[in-house]
């Protein structure tokens, strides 16, 4: 295959994919779920350590076997043709469309919001707007490489300025409510309400990794990026 990605191509493809919707939906469930401020900053910083050495693991993997596939092309080469069947039949069948339909339908739920406000759009309009996305992110990729990269490029900056805005939003609201944020993150208030038990842990835990995924869809087309060597490292 031709080498078309460089190395900012790499990273608008890594951090584009892990800025997607999960960040957006993850942390009303993450709280929902663990039920106090303190301990769902525990999971989150918990969930980026994960996929912090989850990643590093992978760059190793990307750079001993520099072939594009991600967990099939390993599986193949540890395990043999058998194992590697099963993992790409389930990841064809079930785990790729599942995933890519739910950001889908997170993108559609936000691009129809503006136009039904006080109401949920129907699930018709919906469900259509994320077919459709599907199949322009698709039929671009299929196309043009490059053109797939300079879009990637240019929807990281415009999710980082959003972000961004968010970020320093929430810092104004929190900084005029001083008395609110001492109050949730005090000692004696911070875990107030938590849950223990396994099933909300678990929940808060799946909700946080959701957020961080994306780390690993490079590897899935290192034939494609240039002297993966020594790019894949850097784009980690």
């Amino acid at each position: 295959m031709k080498r078309e990605i460089n190395l900012l191509g790499g990273v608008a493809f890594i951090s584009g994919t892990m800025i997607g919707s999960g960040i957006f939906m993850s942390p009303q469930f993450v709280l929902a779920y663990i039920g106090s401020p303190g301990a769902s900053l525990l999971i989150w910083a918990f969930c980026g350590v994960v996929a912090m050495f989850a990643a590093m693991s992978y760059s190793e993997l990307g750079t001993l076997i520099p072939e594009s596939g991600g967990e099939f092309i390993y599986i193949l080469r540890i395990y043999g043709s058998f194992p590697a069947f099963l993992a790409a039949l389930t990841f064809v069948l079930i785990v790729r469309p599942s995933s890519v339909a739910a950001v889908a339908i997170s993108i559609a739920k936000y691009a129809t919001a503006p136009f039904y406000s006080g109401r949920d759009p129907p699930q018709l309009i919906v469900k259509c707007v994320a077919a459709a996305v599907i199949l322009t992110v698709a039929t671009v990729n299929i196309l043009n490489v490059r053109l797939a990269v300079k879009i990637q490029v240019v929807f990281l900056f415009v999710k980082v300025l959003t972000l961004t805005s968010i970020v320093i939003g929430g810092i104004v609201a929190l900084a005029r409510s001083q008395r609110v944020i001492v109050q949730n993150l005090s000692p004696d208030h911070a875990f107030e309400g938590t849950r223990y038990s396994f099933s909300t842990t678990g929940m808060a835990f799946y909700q946080g990794l959701w957020s961080y995924a994306g780390w690993y869809n490079l590897n899935y087309i290192i034939e494609e990026l240039k002297r993966p060597q020594v790019r894949l490292l850097f784009c980690f």
